[in-house]
């Protein structure tokens, strides 16, 4: 019931909402000479405030329509090329032209912990110029019919599996975050099979493969509560009348407090500055404000069995670098791992996957070439900033796009990349 509650009370305060609109509109109209006061920007702030803060963040749009390729502008159209009840695949199909020598196909899978796919607007932003753009776009879970099935972890894996397959040989695939794990378990499965449309290169970034090493406050968490403490206090009913009703899911408010609490008074201090932006007329900064917050405060609800699957494989039981971790009755043998190269990226200063959780990829997959091992840490960077930001787009992008182009099967050289040190060293 407490889903249903939280429910009707942000319904009960629509009326209230659309009278802080109102009052913002009022006095932010310039034909209203309190506007050009300090205490009419000061009245116009507070309503946008609480507005802001207690409204429903929906689904954002990626709103990307053109980049740069060869130096010449082009523009790029969103097309979903595979779909499931959970997941629709997004390609970013740019207009080059005709009988242009095919650039990486590269696959990038979003977290599913909360936010949608939108927040690796960045990330695909910066990659457009160099690659064919795939991305998972996650479906809110409370959106999704119970007719339509469950979702769990080893449904995840098979779904990253069947869209390598529907994307064919050659492609290179990006795990940003908690993807990390199911998509080197997928790897790991279609090498033991001697499937075909294996991926030429893996690129794990900031993704909790061993939450052994140098534990974060998130791994400390889960596994201080334990599965059983998840399950009796964070799983609940989507409420009447989404698609999802009835459905058990971990809400996306709950995950968003949870994140919120751990940097409150950065977000604190945030909203304070945006209050003095808005009264100071200060459009620019306050405009920044807006966009990350539209982007930050809209999250989605996770299906409970894929929750709580991934808290007990990942942060309880350690599964994966134990080698327990199992899919569907059969273990997952990372050392099947043979012929993907293999790039990982950490930031110095990452609070939710520690520094070493995700290089500890390298030591699970002892079988790959030692030439086809590249791991990179970056310096003065967050857990953000392994995937977004200016020291993304000018440090790690460069090392990723060598990293797919130097191992793809067409171009592949018995060389390291340039730009990436080995893990090894």
């Amino acid at each position: 019931m407490f889903y249903q509650l939280y429910e009707m009370n942000h319904a009960a305060l629509q009326p209230a909402r659309l009278y802080a609109d109102a009052v913002r509109l009022f006095y932010t109209n310039p034909l209203n000479p309190f506007s050009h006061t300090p205490w009419g920007r000061s009245v116009a702030a507070t309503a946008e405030l609480f507005e802001r803060t207690t409204r429903r963040y929906g689904k954002p749009h990626f709103d990307l329509t053109k980049t740069v390729v060869d130096w010449k502008s082009v523009e790029v159209n969103e097309k979903t090329v595979w779909s499931r009840p959970f997941c629709n695949l997004t390609r970013f199909e740019r207009s080059v032209p005709a009988g242009r020598k095919a650039d990486p196909k590269l696959l990038i899978v979003a977290p599913m912990s909360g936010h949608y796919a939108t927040l690796l607007r960045g990330t695909v932003e910066a990659m457009l110029p160099y690659a064919d753009v795939h991305i998972t776009d996650w479906v809110d879970a409370r959106m999704v019919p119970v007719t339509d099935g469950h979702f769990d972890l080893d449904d995840y894996i098979d779904y990253i599996i069947g869209m390598l397959h529907a994307l064919g040989p050659d492609t290179h695939v990006m795990a940003v975050c908690q993807p990390s794990v199911p998509v080197l378990a997928a790897v790991a499965l279609m090498e033991k099979h001697g499937d075909p449309f294996v991926p030429s290169t893996m690129t794990l970034m900031g993704g909790p493969i061993d939450t052994r090493r140098n534990p974060t406050a998130v791994n400390l968490l889960a596994k201080e509560k334990g599965i059983d403490w998840f399950r009796d206090n964070v799983i609940m009913n989507a409420p009447w009348p989404v698609p999802g009703f009835g459905r058990e899911v971990y809400p996306g408010f709950l995950q968003l407090s949870g994140f919120m609490s751990m940097n409150l008074d950065r977000h604190i201090i945030a909203h304070k500055d945006f209050f003095m932006h808005l009264v100071k007329h200060d459009g620019d900064n306050a405009e920044k404000h807006r966009d990350f917050y539209d982007e930050y405060l809209a999250v989605m609800d996770l299906t409970a069995e894929f929750y709580l699957q991934t808290v007990d494989t990942v942060f309880v039981r350690h599964a994966l670098p134990k080698g327990e971790m199992m899919h569907r009755g059969e273990i997952v043998d990372t050392k099947a791992i043979r012929n993907v190269a293999l790039f990982t990226v950490e930031g110095e200063n990452d609070d939710i996957s520690g520094l070493g959780q995700t290089q500890a990829a390298h030591d699970l997959c002892p079988n790959i070439p030692a030439d086809r091992h590249a791991h990179y840490m970056q310096p003065a960077v967050g857990h953000y900033g392994v995937f977004n930001g200016s020291r993304f787009r000018s440090e790690i992008v460069p090392r990723i796009v060598d990293f797919i182009t130097s191992y793809g099967r067409q171009n592949r050289v018995a060389v390291k990349p340039r730009l990436v040190r080995s893990a090894k060293g």
